[in-house]
């Protein structure tokens, strides 16, 4: 009679464990393996997952291993909506502005339900740049020039230009200037004169985040102060102070 309830004692317990088990395989949460290939096949490029509704210029939610010789990358995501790219640089760098000869995918909508997914993207070179860098344009003897400091004066490395032909600024940048170094010094050349307005920023794309350096060109106005440049001008000492975004 022991040996029967024992047994009947370990029968309970192994079904309890099992149904205990079921439940963890059926409820939500379970992450989404995302594995596949950038084809050439084309190695040290990067996966960017964005959540929808994120800024897909912006910095990304994650952002894969950089890939291997046959292009593999492999993550997981949580359940939800996504959409992903995958980009090279030339440069090397994870993060960027991705310039002309740089590889870039179009952007791929994916849904996470548990169950894995496979993909081959293909990530062809870029021609031109909307945004269009210093390195990117003449020296057609046209362009702004001046420094950017912090709110104790300081030079800023690292922060550059980012130059709208509207006021609101609130479309991506015309033009972008390269970094500047340790002078905080900035020079970007304009393939025209006209009217435009200047913000000055430590990241490159997406609006400014928390803990970011971002300021604006104003003479003490709410709104940003137009500057004119003229045919030829290389527009000297438009100075920008940066702060830290809260």
């Amino acid at each position: 009679m022991k040996h029967l309830k024992w047994l009947l004692l370990i029968a309970l317990v192994l079904l309890t464990l099992g149904c205990q088990q079921d439940q963890g395989q059926d409820k939500p949460g379970k992450m989404t393996k995302i594995s596949g290939k950038v084809m050439v096949p084309l190695e040290g490029a990067y996966l960017y997952i964005y959540q929808k509704g994120m800024d897909l210029y912006g910095p990304a939610m994650t952002v894969s291993r950089p890939t291997g010789p046959d292009g593999s990358f492999e993550l997981s995501l949580p359940p939800g909506d996504y959409i992903a790219v995958a980009r090279k640089r030339k440069n090397g760098e994870a993060a960027g502005p991705v310039r002309a000869g740089d590889y870039k995918s179009g952007f791929i909508n994916l849904t996470a339900a548990g169950t894995p997914i496979e993909l081959t993207v293909a990530a062809p070179v870029k021609i031109g740049d909307e945004r269009r860098l210093t390195s990117a344009l003449p020296e057609s003897g046209t362009g702004i020039s001046g420094i950017i400091s912090d709110a104790d004066g300081k030079p800023v490395e690292g922060a550059r230009i980012h130059v709208y032909d509207h006021v609101q600024m609130s479309e991506r940048p015309k033009y972008v200037s390269e970094k500047t170094g340790p002078d905080g010094h900035y020079l970007i050349y304009l393939p025209s004169g006209g009217t435009y307005y200047l913000a000055a920023r430590d990241k490159f794309g997406g609006p400014p985040q928390i803990g970011d350096l971002y300021g604006r060109y104003d003479q003490g106005t709410i709104e940003p102060s137009a500057v004119v440049v003229r045919d030829g001008e290389i527009l000297k000492n438009i100075d920008i102070t940066v702060t830290k975004v809260w």
